[in-house]
């Protein structure tokens, strides 16, 4: 079954416009916790725009308390990302080429260009204990060059296949599943994120093999405001689980 990770970047950015700490990001993880989530997923950037350090440092003492539950933190490793992996040691570690101006991730890793400078960054993560996923463009092409550089896991960036879904072109699905598949074949596992919502996901699972985890934060959050965050988790877990 795919597992899902809740990011919860979402719920500190609307914290993060009053200092009165509401709504509490340790809370809603607990919640999602509670509701069924598999783990929890945050994107701390350098300008700390949406989750800051402490909130990572108070979310890994709460998963504590949930031992089968994941911790995946995202990040550009070049950009003050390095010293807070080393201090908390998550599950997962899903490296992003983002800039620090960028409002969220928009491209995956670019092979041969980025091979160098990834290698070392890598090594450290796995000597660190975690889980290393690239966040990647669907391009089957690419899979050779994340699994020579000892990637455990990639990460497929589907705000494209959203594009694309909206528009009622499901042939992009194609490139998903040749991706997945390649990185299958190299001994590597397959995350996906980005843009997947209760429409689009469950199409997605369907077509692509074995997706191990998809990482889903703004649409989640978006729907919470709808149904209530538990009820909310519950029904991504109905689409996770092909019920």
């Amino acid at each position: 079954m795919t597992r899902l990770s809740v990011n919860i970047n979402k719920v500190a950015t609307l914290r993060n416009t009053r200092s009165i700490g509401i709504p509490s990001v340790v809370h809603t993880a607990r919640i999602c916790l509670d509701a069924g989530a598999h783990g929890i997923t945050v994107h701390p950037r350098p300008d700390q725009r949406h989750i800051r350090p402490d909130d990572v440092r108070d979310i890994a003492e709460l998963l504590k308390s949930y031992p089968g539950a994941e911790f995946n933190i995202e990040g550009n490793p070049f950009h003050q990302y390095l010293d807070l992996i080393e201090e908390i040691r998550p599950t997962q570690c899903t490296l992003v080429p983002d800039s620090p101006e960028a409002s969220t991730s928009d491209h995956g890793w670019e092979f041969p260009a980025d091979s160098r400078r990834l290698a070392p960054v890598i090594r450290k993560l796995k000597r660190l204990g975690s889980r290393v996923s690239l966040f990647m463009d669907a391009r089957a092409e690419s899979m050779d060059s994340a699994a020579q550089l000892g990637a455990d896991r990639i990460e497929l960036y589907t705000a494209p296949y959203s594009d694309e879904f909206n528009g009622g072109n499901m042939a992009v699905l194609d490139r998903y599943t040749a991706s997945a598949r390649r990185a299958q074949e190299l001994g590597m596992g397959v995350n996906a994120g980005h843009d997947l919502n209760l429409k689009n996901l469950r199409p997605f699972l369907q077509a692509v093999p074995n997706v191990l985890e998809v990482s889903i934060g703004h649409a989640l959050i978006a729907d919470a405001l709808e149904f209530g965050l538990a009820a909310t988790v519950r029904k991504y877990l109905d689409v996770v689980s092909g019920r």
